[in-house]
């Protein structure tokens, strides 16, 4: 799945993977090397994220049941403790330095397709 930033039509990424059941949402990134470019994880249901136990750097995109931008976190380092946006529904986790790449704000509208 892709997901695009409908406000500034630039891609954010290109093959998204979805986190929508419990076990999926508590794994999320751990256990990977890298999130490569081009790529992202989903996880829906979900207001708020940590990267204990990571072993790289990511953005997070907090975004609301209509997919509207809340809250962003840029270079979210490995082992920090809590990031949390409690009007989000859903977090899309992409490499580091996507959302300065495409210029994503909040109130920016995201799309998938």
């Amino acid at each position: 799945m892709k997901l695009v930033n409908k406000t500034k039509n630039r891609i954010l990424a290109e093959n998204i993977e979805v986190a929508n059941t419990p076990l999926k949402r508590m794994k999320g990134l751990l256990g990977r090397d890298c999130l490569e470019k081009g790529s992202g994880l989903h996880i829906i249901p979900c207001n708020n994220i940590h990267s204990l136990f990571m072993k790289f750097e990511f953005d997070a995109v907090f975004m609301d049941r209509q997919n509207k931008v809340r809250h962003l976190s840029e270079k979210i380092p490995p082992w920090t403790w809590i990031k949390f946006c409690f009007s989000a529904n859903s977090v899309i986790e992409l490499p580091a330095g996507i959302i300065s790449e495409t210029g994503t704000e909040t109130g920016d509208e995201l799309e998938f397709h």
